[in-house]
């Protein structure tokens, strides 16, 4: 099963998306958005810029976990994902990203 997005709406009433893998696992967060059509357009940049393995900053946090985030040509963040244990994982999980975020299936959870 290939993966799909997810809208959904903060309790403060902003909207975020996530990319979720063909097992349910969230691989990809997005900030939180004002507006509802600006989670729709970040999705719609994540679909356009997952394949490119140059739109994604290989990072490592404070704690020394392994993480990335998603840029558009803008070099705007995207989308963030989770800590790693390994950079190996990290890498897994941007493979993750490549092969699941050009999807269309959106599931709006917002009501």
């Amino acid at each position: 099963m290939s993966g799909w997005y997810e809208i959904s709406q903060a309790k403060d009433g902003q909207y975020r998306f996530v990319l979720k893998a063909g097992n349910g696992e969230i691989i990809l967060t997005s900030e939180l958005y004002k507006a509802k059509a600006s989670a729709e357009n970040g999705i719609a940049s994540v679909q356009k810029n997952s394949s490119d393995d140059a739109r994604y900053e290989r990072l490592v946090a404070k704690n020394d976990k392994p993480y990335f985030n998603l840029k558009a040509a803008n070099h705007q963040v995207i989308g963030t994902s989770q800590f790693y244990a390994s950079e190996q994982s990290r890498d897994k999980g941007i493979e993750s990203v490549k092969n699941n975020g050009t999807t269309a299936t959106v599931k709006d959870l917002t009501g």
